[in-house]
């Protein structure tokens, strides 16, 4: 009996985002600039004896090392993207990582919350002068951050074909949506607004005297960032769960290209398997059944489609 060549139906299960390294490589960049700053903010605040720089950070310090989650996250992915052991690929970690990141983004965002309504019931003296020099230093850092961590390539796609069992395309879906480069920016995005608000209240302070602003700014800032966070664990989360997003219409792009009158879809499961790339597992029955190739060909044109495994059952017509 002669052997079968299977290496034309073989296939790589690597669904990292398209711009998987470009977005490593930015986060590590991010990584330092925060860190040094931290380092900087600390030394002076411990020289000049300055409790707002010192806060402050420390404050970066949390970001700093919630963003390390993002960067690592993408390492591990990177590393293990032909390790068979997972089974679709390591696409999805960085939502993993998103996730995590999400959750120290709202204890971050506790934690403020609860400093400020401290410090509501018992003002303390501030160093006008210096944390606004502090907060607009700290604004800038934040800004050139949030610049290089802007998802400015999600809108491209392009794509492949392999003609077999399990179709692959390598396409972008439009709206791919990258959960770890996400929660970095938020990070990034939390530190600035937090000095925004920061720098309006000293400014209240300095002028009118008003000791509240401060930490009433500290408690809207807290709100924000709560209100960012749960976004992404809500999104990222739902990834991990294999749950599409409201406004995704893959399912119903597969059945209008499948179903006719003769071919029916009985049984349809899409999920996520990394950002712009989507599985899909359908079982079709038909009364004049093809071969699944055929039903691959019919699903070429859906971008986002890069794993699609497909079962063809015949079924009687009675009249």
């Amino acid at each position: 009996m002669s052997a079968v060549d299977i290496s034309t139906h073989t296939h790589d299960h690597n669904f990292l985002g398209r711009d998987h390294r470009r977005n490593e490589y930015r986060v590590w960049l991010v990584i330092a600039l925060t860190a040094s700053m931290m380092v900087v903010e600390i030394v002076a605040g411990t020289v000049y004896g300055s409790m707002a720089l010192v806060a402050d950070g420390w404050h970066m310090s949390t970001h700093a090392g919630a963003m390390l989650i993002t960067a690592l996250t993408y390492l591990y992915a990177r590393r293990h993207a032909d390790d068979r052991r997972f089974t679709f690929g390591t696409g999805k970690l960085g939502d993993l990582g998103g996730f995590a990141s999400a959750v120290v983004l709202a204890l971050i965002a506790l934690l403020i919350g609860w400093e400020s309504l401290v410090r509501l019931a018992n003002p303390v003296e501030i160093s006008f002068g210096q944390a606004i020099a502090v907060a607009v230093v700290g604004l800038v850092v934040n800004l050139v951050c949030a610049w290089l961590l802007r998802d400015d390539h999600s809108h491209h796609h392009h794509g492949h074909h392999h003609a077999h069992e399990h179709d692959h395309d390598h396409g972008h879906h439009e709206h791919a949506r990258d959960n770890n480069l996400r929660a970095a920016y938020l990070h990034v995005l939390a530190d600035a607004l937090t000095s925004i608000l920061a720098i309006v209240a000293l400014l209240a302070g300095r002028s009118y005297g008003w000791l509240w602003a401060d930490p009433l700014m500290g408690v809207v800032g807290a709100l924000v960032i709560a209100r960012w966070s749960w976004g992404l664990i809500r999104d990222s989360g739902g990834v991990l769960l294999d749950r599409l997003p409201d406004d995704e219409d893959l399912p119903a792009e597969i059945r209008e290209a499948l179903e006719t009158d003769t071919d029916r879809i009985a049984d349809l499961h899409v999920w996520q398997v990394g950002p712009g790339h989507h599985a899909a597992i359908l079982s079709v029955v038909s009364s004049a059944p093809r071969e699944p190739s055929h039903y691959k060909a019919r699903l070429a044109e859906i971008h986002e489609l890069s794993h699609i495994t497909v079962e063809v059952e015949r079924v009687s017509v009675t009249a």
